[in-house]
């Protein structure tokens, strides 16, 4: 069993939806599915340290066999095992370690067809769902839009200094989010307003949602107005390369740590919020739910 030392090359966040690879390592899951991991790839994993966006969808072929990727995940390994997702005992980034982007196959069907399983060595090809990641890159680039813009409205609520966001706005999104959310064209964020957030200095009395929601949709129309592109800046190629989000928006560039897929830029599209409170175990909840409208590019 041969596993990798170094991370897997991926290539989405330049917004390839295809890649040729070479198989490095694979290993039967009890599951009966197959954990294939590839020196390069085009597919977005999900990871379940922060798991806002999941998995692309797509295929796995060799020659003329094709595997559908049924999930695709980011594992870890220090030479001597590969653990997936949730079980890895480290910090993506931990010295010692290799983290990978490992594809989990479903070749039972395939074995009773006779067809041979990916083996290490293979020269394969990832083609990733062009249509689906799209719709979901649209639900990313939305989702911080829509932050930044309820950063802004929320600002004037906060009687204490604290981190700013990318724009230099009291960073309400980063110190009160709970969960976020990625979908097709959308995103749904919940923050908490407890009493972590109010000894951070933060109001939460009398905030009015309807209004707090208009400003942020004023915001997001002026923004999206400019047609500002946008770009996902990397420090390498690496699965634990840093890589943030940067988009012009008028008089600031936003840049945002962020490892997902985006747009290229806001032309044509059309972002609206809307906001709810709800109570869960006695702590209030902001929810904001994101919509992404018109033809992204």
């Amino acid at each position: 069993m041969t596993l990798p030392t170094t991370d897997t090359r991926v290539t989405y966040p330049g917004g390839d939806t295809s890649s040729a690879a070479r198989v490095l390592h694979v290993e039967h899951l009890d599951d009966g599915r197959l954990a294939v991991v590839l020196d390069t790839t085009a597919f977005h994993p999900v990871d379940h340290a922060w798991p806002d966006q999941g998995p692309d969808r797509g295929t796995l072929t060799r020659d003329t066999d094709s595997w559908p990727v049924q999930d695709c995940v980011v594992g870890a390994t220090d030479g001597a095992a590969l653990h997936l997702g949730s079980d890895s005992p480290v910090r993506k980034g931990t010295e010692g370690w290799a983290f990978v982007v490992v594809h989990l196959l479903d070749t039972r069907d395939h074995i009773q067809d006779q067809a041979n399983p990916p083996a290490e060595g293979d020269d394969v090809v990832v083609r990733v769902d062009g249509p689906y990641r799209h719709a979901v890159s649209a639900g990313h680039t939305g989702c911080h839009l829509a932050s930044l813009a309820l950063n802004r409205a929320v600002a004037d609520r906060w009687k204490k200094d604290v981190t700013a966001d990318a724009l230099g706005t009291p960073n309400f999104d980063a110190l009160a989010i709970d969960t976020t959310t990625i979908g097709e064209f959308s995103s749904v964020d919940h923050y908490r307003l407890g009493r972590s957030l109010r000894r951070k200095g933060f109001t939460v009395e009398g905030l009015d949602t309807d209004a707090v929601a208009r400003t942020v949709n004023d915001t997001l129309a002026d923004w999206t107005s400019t047609g500002a592109g946008i770009s996902v800046e990397v420090d390498g190629p690496g699965l634990t390369d840093r890589r943030r989000w940067v988009c012009d928006l008028p008089g600031h560039r936003a840049a945002i740590p962020c490892g997902g897929t985006h747009l290229t830029s806001l032309a044509g599209i059309g972002v609206t919020v809307s906001l709810g409170i709800t109570d869960v175990g006695g702590t209030p909840v902001l929810r904001m739910d994101t919509a992404v409208s018109g033809s992204p590019v």
